[in-house]
């Protein structure tokens, strides 16, 4: 039976199911009866809707195919879906601490640390959630968030509490949130050698499928396919980013939201394909057609890798990720491919957190007071602001006319931030922008001003959404970056020391020291 199929007797017993009528809604691909939970009752939820058929056994390591579902098959979409194959690492880091209880999907009975595959991970896990204003719709349709999970393409997936939308749904009421799971780690990257070019990149593919997905049906769910926001975070806005250049001549999307992310500039080739192979041979592949056997395509390991279960290879493989330049969805040179104009013309917003690797750095366990090498975090935010400062590629954005706006964050709050050093982390804006903080309230109290400041983020992120190419300007002369402003353009500070829940400043303060101006401040 389809997960999305479920029984009646899944449902939580608070939920509210059927009383109202917009709760189901009929699709290309099957009629969903969605749930209102009660602690968001203006919010409907739809939180497990199949965007392609389970790749599993024959169909593991394909490019994503339709689902086989008629449109009047009905179905109950009431349970999170089971998260793509990912294992859950025993290192120990800031992710896997109570500090940061809920930024890890769920994970049935196992702990944060257990050094296994996931237990409640499965290969059918290609499924979207929805969660729909119950207010009226402005006229054409709600504008649609499609979100995309970070993760480093090796874990994340819609069912991850600090990434639930429901809070600022039940807020804002203006906006539809799409999140969707995809393949991750081996089975979303595989880069095997029986596969076709083309099909190395699965992950990202299935982005795309449910892109498209939403685009042809979102419209019965109240929203405006014309007006898709793609939004990602860490590897999902790279992600997004990526989709801007694989699929710059139909982006579907009407503008970029890209959160602690943009396209890499350079991505290696693995013409040997090693890695598959080397876990092809640890579990059981090492000679698929026999000995002496010819496999100079890779077909014969490739089939046999379809054999092996995906507890075993997960198990083996721990935090392998392997996502290469295929010249088709992922490229190796994005700056030539932004100087050929080869990107979508569409606005963006990019926002980056004042700290960014204050948490990306190995978790300094044994020094907690003093934190990690501060030389080594100051080097690496300034060579990540620099980077994208000095991208042609983010400047042959700029020059392309559409407006690109850009926001820092740099709140500091007691249940973020028990560690002076850490600063404004990375993904600590995450719980800040969907409403989730008080997640963290077993850490320290959410204090007024930290309120204040997720609904000021929420605020100005949804003018963009609203109107991606006046809304900022309208809403709060949040003015596009301008190329020709020797003060580097307008940003937004969210937070900050100056007890202000949103500020304008020059880009100047922030990547000046990328032009010998300043220093660059990771405590604002």
């Amino acid at each position: 039976m389809k997960l999305a199929a479920l029984s009646l007797f899944a449902l939580t017993s608070n939920a509210v199911l059927g009383s109202d009528p917009g709760l189901t809604v009929r699709t290309s691909t099957g009629t969903y009866t969605g749930l209102i939970d009660p602690s968001f009752p203006s919010t409907r939820q739809w939180r497990a809707i199949p965007f392609a058929e389970p790749p599993i056994a024959s169909r593991r390591w394909l490019p994503p195919q339709k689902p086989s579902l008629s449109p009047n098959e009905h179905h109950y979409s009431t349970k999170f879906p089971p998260s793509c194959p990912q294992f859950v690492t025993v290192v120990e880091s800031m992710w896997s601490l109570p500090l940061t209880k809920g930024n890890l999907i769920y994970n049935g009975a196992q702990n944060d640390s257990s050094g296994l595959v996931g237990e409640a991970t499965s290969e059918d896990c290609l499924y979207l959630s929805i969660w729909q204003p119950t207010g009226p719709a402005p006229e054409g349709g709600f504008p649609v968030l499609f979100f995309m999970t970070g993760g480093g393409w090796i874990i994340g997936g819609i069912d991850l509490p600090w990434q639930i939308p429901a809070p600022w749904v039940e807020r804002s009421q203006s906006a539809i949130v799409v999140s969707i799971n995809y393949r991750l780690n081996i089975f979303g990257f595989p880069n095997a050698r029986g596969l076709a070019g083309g099909q190395q990149n699965l992950g990202i593919a299935d982005q795309r499928a449910a892109l498209e997905w939403t685009r042809d049906n979102i419209a019965a769910f109240g929203g405006n396919p014309g007006r898709i926001i793609h939004w990602g975070r860490s590897a999902g806005s790279i992600s997004a980013d990526i989709h801007a250049y694989a699929y710059h001549d139909d982006p579907i999307a009407q503008a970029y939201y890209l959160e602690s992310g943009t396209a890499p500039f350079g991505v290696g080739k693995d013409l040997t394909y090693s890695n598959f192979s080397f876990v092809a041979r640890n579990v059981g592949c090492a000679n698929p057609c026999g000995v002496g056997c010819d496999d100079e395509d890779g077909s014969a390991e490739l089939d046999c890798m379809r054999q092996v279960s995906f507890l075993e290879i997960s198990n083996f493989i721990g935090q392998y990720g392997d996502r290469v330049a295929d010249e088709r969805i992922v490229f190796s040179d994005y700056e030539a491919r932004s100087n050929e104009g080869k990107i979508a013309r569409v606005p963006a917003l990019i926002s980056f957190t004042a700290n960014e690797f204050s948490s990306l750095v190995p978790w300094p366990k044994d020094n907690l007071t003093e934190g990690p090498w501060p030389e080594l975090v100051s080097a690496l935010a300034i060579a990540s602001v620099c980077g994208l400062f000095n991208a042609t590629m983010y400047k042959n954005r700029i020059a392309a006319k559409p407006p690109v706006f850009r926001f820092q964050y740099a709140g500091v709050f007691p249940n973020l931030n028990v560690y002076d050093w850490l600063g404004a982390y990375h993904n600590s804006e995450t719980t800040m922008i969907f409403g989730t903080y008080h997640l963290l309230d077993h850490i320290a109290s959410s204090t007024s001003f930290q309120v204040e400041v997720s609904q000021s983020m929420q605020d100005h992120i949804m003018a963009f959404v609203k109107d991606p190419y006046n809304g900022p300007q309208d809403a709060f002369n949040w003015l596009p970056h301008d190329a020709s402003d020797p003060n580097g353009g307008d940003v937004i500070r969210i937070g900050g020391s100056k007890g202000l829940a949103a500020q304008h400043i020059q880009g100047v303060e922030i990547d000046g020291v990328c032009r010998g101006i300043g220093d660059y401040d990771q405590f604002p």
